[in-house]
């Protein structure tokens, strides 16, 4: 059976990789339903995130360069960690209102909600990617899709062929 274009996904039918120039963070954060069915205490957590996100992307200055959803786990990069902390720390931003909010709702609702982050700070050389038969995904949605031919068509040579990398700048 042949399916249409309009029930095909988009992805991209060549090899592909991406990069990003200088040093970025990526910040991963999630959310762990303890108590699915207390509604009240994690409603908020869900609620609060899409309005950090359109705040997010209509203020490129503030750093974020892209990111993506999985279930309850967000893939953030971020143009540097400076970035990513002064915007969880900005009074005038929706970060640091969802965050108080949040540790009250817990105060209220101990162990109902756990929550995580990971932050990593990636410098040039210092990572690789691959995307094939994919729509923009991961760093390829925040950094630049490339073909992966030439020094970019192995892993190792996606690594060594990036700006900066091995000179330790």
């Amino acid at each position: 059976m042949t399916r249409s274009a309009t029930t095909v996904p988009d992805h991209r039918p060549v090899r592909l990789t991406a990069e990003l120039g200088g040093p970025f963070a990526v910040f991963l954060i999630g959310a762990r339903l303890n108590q699915p069915w207390n509604v009240p205490a994690w409603l908020p957590v869900f609620r609060a995130m899409p309005r950090m996100l359109r705040e997010l992307q209509a203020q490129p200055e503030l750093g974020l360069l892209g990111g993506q959803t999985h279930g309850t786990t967000l893939i953030q990069y971020w143009r540097s960690a400076e970035h990513l902390q002064a915007y969880a720390h900005a009074r005038d931003h929706a970060h640091l209102p969802a965050w108080r909010a949040f540790n009250q709702a817990a105060r209220r609702h101990p162990g109902a909600v756990g929550i995580w982050h990971e932050t990593y700070l990636i410098q040039p050389g210092g990572y690789e990617t691959m995307y094939v038969d994919m729509p923009p995904f991961g760093l390829g949605r925040a950094g630049t899709l490339l073909p992966a031919t030439g020094r970019r068509q192995s892993a190792q040579g996606r690594l060594s062929s990036q700006p900066g990398a091995g000179t330790g700048t």
